[in-house]
């Protein structure tokens, strides 16, 4: 009876070759890291909208919330962005549509980053004992939201239609009938 599952080659580090701040071949940093980040600020932003359509106690604790998950987002944003830059600097071909485009991608990131900063800087400063979020606030959050959607759907282009940083298998073994895992740097199933 063949195997239903294969977890060991997605975890292993044999024959994956380290990249640096880009991570290992075949596991980038990049990507999986921009998860968190795109999570706080759509959270962020659905808070704060609740928060402007609510009141009283759930108003508050939802726009403190918004600002939790802001720098929770925000911190690692940070880590994001160095992967980020390191993907650009040390993999991305100059004057090609690929460079344009990545390009494209951290312009919209950068303002989101900055637009963040100011955000929790608002949130602990001026607006810090607001009783609900206050209309700045919601729409800077919410354009902190949709710039978040525009930049994935770059990077999502880079990963999905040009095969950025993607190591692809052609006609990989893992795609043929066996029971026997293909480890990574491996030709074949042994």
């Amino acid at each position: 009876m063949a195997r239903l599952f294969s977890f060991r080659p997605a975890f292993t580090t044999r024959g994956r070759e380290f990249h640096g701040l880009r991570g290992m071949a075949g596991k980038p940093l990049h990507p999986p890291l921009t998860d968190i980040p795109v999570g706080a600020y759509t959270l962020a932003a659905a808070f704060d909208v609740i928060s402007v359509l609510t009141n009283g106690e759930l108003a508050r604790d939802l726009f403190r919330a918004g600002t939790f998950v802001l720098i929770g987002g925000g911190v690692v944003s940070l880590l994001t962005a160095a992967t980020g830059v390191a993907d650009w600097a040390g993999s991305t071909p100059r004057r090609t549509q690929a460079w344009r485009t990545v390009n494209a991608h951290a312009l919209v990131m950068t303002t989101v980053t900055v637009l963040v900063l100011v955000l929790i800087a608002l949130r602990m400063t001026v607006y810090a004992d607001e009783p609900a979020t206050p209309l700045l606030v919601l729409v800077l959050s919410v354009l902190a939201a949709t710039l978040t959607a525009v930049g994935g759907a770059i990077g999502g282009s880079l990963v999905y239609d040009y095969g950025f940083n993607v190591e692809t298998a052609t006609d990989s073994p893992v795609w043929h009938e066996s029971e026997t895992d293909v480890m990574p740097g491996d030709k074949h199933a042994t």
